[in-house]
């Protein structure tokens, strides 16, 4: 692959965006399932992208990065979305955190 920085760049947001608008969609898939199976979630996504933004001197607080994955403030989302987790899947998060 032979491109330039530049349009690097501008293709990995685009991969980035079309990630972030999957997951708004995708509201049936749970934090915890996306962490039992690929070791992150969207509050990750958020915190990344909080992380970038800090570290090339822009103001984004979590809140904001939180928003910016959810299409909404994280509190509405887990009050609309986010289903309790079952037995199951807590055994599975604490046995993935041992890795």
């Amino acid at each position: 692959m032979n491109i330039d920085a530049a349009t690097k760049t501008e293709l990995e947001a685009a991969a980035f965006r079309r990630l972030v608008e999957h997951l708004r969609t995708r509201t049936d898939v749970q934090n915890i399932d996306l962490m039992n199976l690929a070791g992150f979630c969207r509050n990750c996504l958020a915190n990344w992208f909080e992380e970038a933004a800090k570290a090339t001197g822009v103001a984004v607080t979590r809140d904001e990065a939180r928003t910016m994955v959810y299409g909404m403030p994280y509190e509405d989302w887990k009050a609309r979305h986010q289903q309790a987790a079952t037995d199951q899947q807590q055994a599975r998060f604490a046995q993935s955190q041992k890795h």
